[in-house]
């Protein structure tokens, strides 16, 4: 029996990896067989070492496609979060440690959620999950896995 796991995605990070998945199962697919067969032209295969990088290719493309049709197949598609609203997904927030001066802003969301200047915090982290539905200016508190309890505080909560 396989456990069933939703993704809740942003409708950017669905686009982004609905147009991947496009792209691997089309020209990443024709791309990587053209390069098999050229490596098998090369002769005796079992010393070639461009068709086993080709085929070692191929899988961790296999794999990707895969855990790609499983993540859109699970997906929820979450509304944007609005700037100043409630920490939700999707939401870029701003924190402040207790005993630390300086902010550090943090995209919440799936691992997919990716963005090149934000660090990604999962919604289903410790961290996450207590962010979840507060507001600027509260103070959240959390464990993390060695049991030690920090308190971040909101400074701002906005989107992409």
């Amino acid at each position: 029996m396989s456990e069933q796991s939703e993704t809740k995605l942003s409708p950017t990070a669905h686009k982004r990896l609905s147009e991947e998945l496009t792209e691997l199962t089309t020209k990443g697919r024709i791309d990587v067989a053209r390069t098999i067969e050229a490596a098998r032209a090369l002769g005796d295969l079992s010393e070639n070492g461009d068709y086993h990088a080709a085929k070692d290719h191929q899988g961790k493309m296999e794999t990707r496609i895969r855990q790609l049709q499983h993540i859109l197949k699970n997906a929820t598609i979450v509304d944007e979060p609005a700037a100043g609203g409630a920490v939700t997904i999707g939401s870029v927030v701003s924190l402040r440690y207790e005993g630390d001066d300086d902010v550090e802003r943090f995209l919440i969301g799936s691992i997919e959620e990716k963005h090149p200047d934000l660090t990604v915090i999962s919604d289903s982290s410790p961290l996450g999950k207590a962010l979840e539905g507060h507001n600027v200016g509260e103070v959240v508190e959390y464990e993390v896995p060695s049991g030690a309890k920090l308190k971040v505080e909101i400074v701002e909560v906005g989107g992409l």
